[in-house]
């Protein structure tokens, strides 16, 4: 068996996706909540900004009725379904003492995610992950995040420059995390990316053994439906 490589957080985070979405419907207060008691010591959503400006967790940003679909961004919070929390909702529910990790659908997003936190616990910035697809909307972002941390999501095939060069790009540019599917990473690419103090994750992380195995490698965040699963893993691996 291989050896457990180190985390460059000492211990890796254990995000719930979208809470504990294999136990309750996603994105609810109700999901967040549970997902801590089973012991995750990180949550994940995404979030989207409403009409009103207001900061909410929801997977599609789609709003489905019988006679027409809306997007979130065109309607006020004070319309959503009342199982569309927002992140204000969340902290004030759940607590501010676990990591959080936010996936950005919209850019708007970025202007007000810091404030909007600071109204509630200033702390909580320093554990929280603001995820996007394009390294150069983080980057082009950088300015307006002061202490929320970024993070590249992505897979490996669409790093047209290479590995090498993006976690360079990404250490250049102050983005502190990396997050790819579990079954791009391996040891080697792990290790490369710490090379560089770039925190590493891996997501869609659903059974016990592909977690082993993403925490042996030394991956300091792990994302699974099953925050359980997670936690069992994590043990094992101690």
């Amino acid at each position: 068996m291989q050896q457990r490589l180190p985390s460059l957080l000492g211990s890796p985070i254990l995000f719930a996706h979208r809470g504990a979405s294999a136990y309750a419907p996603e994105n609810t207060l109700d999901a967040f909540s549970l997902a801590l008691k089973l012991g995750s010591n990180g949550l994940e959503s995404d979030i989207w900004a409403t009409r009103d400006g207001v900061l909410v967790l929801d997977h599609d940003g789609i709003v489905k009725s019988r006679l027409r679909s809306k997007p979130i961004s065109e309607m006020n919070k004070s319309a959503l379904p009342a199982h569309v929390p927002s992140l204000e909702e969340l902290l004030q529910h759940c607590g501010t003492q676990y990591q959080l990790s936010l996936d950005i659908k919209d850019p708007a997003v970025f202007k007000t995610i810091e404030s909007t936190v600071t109204n509630i616990d200033g702390s909580m910035l320093e554990r929280m992950w603001l995820c996007h697809p394009s390294c150069e909307m983080l980057i082009n972002n950088r300015g307006l995040i002061t202490t929320c941390k970024l993070v590249d999501s992505t897979r490996l095939a669409k790093i047209k420059e290479g590995p090498e060069r993006r976690a360079a790009t990404l250490a250049a540019n102050g983005i502190e995390a990396f997050n790819m599917h579990y079954s791009d990473w391996n040891g080697g690419l792990v290790a490369l990316f710490h090379r560089f103090n770039i925190v590493s994750f891996g997501w869609d992380m659903q059974h016990e053994s592909v977690i082993e195995t993403g925490i042996r490698m030394g991956l300091d965040g792990v994302f699974s439906d099953w925050p359980d699963r997670m936690v069992e893993a994590n043990i094992r691996q101690s």
